[in-house]
């Protein structure tokens, strides 16, 4: 038998309260940004361009500095719920959202912390992308108080990397990570070379200071939940610059 709406929304309330006295959630506050499609979230200091084609959707969040963490961050899910205890005007009772860190809120030294500051330094804050924060907030607020938690990432298809750089430097994108979402370190090899360890460079792009330009590429990545995953040959040796490989590989932690 269905259960009533009403008993339902009641039981998702009790379940999050449950987890905050259990210390699973942790405070923090919401606002939103662009437009009601997203499409004003496109690009972003992670690097993953256009978040529909890379995988995204609209349920995607820039975080403040004390989340975002420099970009090692980048890729991670969060379960984000408007704190209807502190703010019952302004939730939607019940409902949650899970949000993919995609870009970074910077500071707004202007302004107060808690009068338009919102990403300063030590706030932890979810600039989200329209339709996410509309899942949990009512438009005309603006801004909301909110309860989050890290979850485990969902995603379709394998983990995908994107090649740039030059001749004698590698640029790689590592995007569409499940499991923890993001990278923790990396390594890419050709049949030519040996192990050649990689380094952030910015966002969720991974940087190889090495010519491996004609070689088929084997990445080994490490989540930052400590899972290694080695990309035997993902990238055919006649790879371009400017190209993406999908993997059948992926991450489960």
């Amino acid at each position: 038998m269905e259960m009533p709406k009403s008993a339902a929304v009641f039981l998702a309330v009790v379940a999050a309260l449950v987890a905050q006295a259990a210390g699973d959630w942790n405070h923090g506050s919401a606002t939103f940004y662009g437009g009601s499609d997203a499409s004003g979230t496109m690009g972003g200091a992670c690097g993953y361009g256009n978040t529909y084609t890379a995988g995204y959707g609209t349920n995607t969040a820039a975080l403040s500095g004390v989340l975002f963490n420099n970009g090692a961050s980048c890729g991670q899910c969060y379960a984000v719920t408007c704190d209807h205890q502190s703010e019952p005007r302004w939730c939607r009772r019940g409902a949650s959202v899970t949000v993919t860190a995609t870009n970074s809120c910077p500071p707004n030294w202007a302004l107060p912390s808690d009068n338009g500051g919102w990403c300063n330094p030590p706030r932890a804050h979810f600039d989200m992308a329209q339709p996410a924060w509309e899942k949990i907030g009512i438009y005309q607020a603006g801004y909301i108080p909110v309860l989050y938690q890290r979850v485990s990432c969902v995603r379709q298809g394998g983990v995908r990397f994107s090649i740039a750089g030059s001749s004698y430097y590698l640029l790689v994108l590592i995007s569409n990570v499940a499991g923890s979402g993001s990278v923790g370190s990396a390594w890419v090899k050709g049949p030519a070379t040996s192990r050649v360890p990689m380094t952030r460079n910015w966002g969720a792009n991974w940087q190889a200071l090495a010519g491996l330009a004609g070689q088929a590429l084997t990445f080994g990545v490490t989540s930052s939940g400590g899972q290694t995953i080695v990309f035997q040959n993902v990238v055919p040796a006649n790879w371009q610059f400017g190209r993406s490989f999908v993997s059948n590989l992926q991450f489960s932690y």
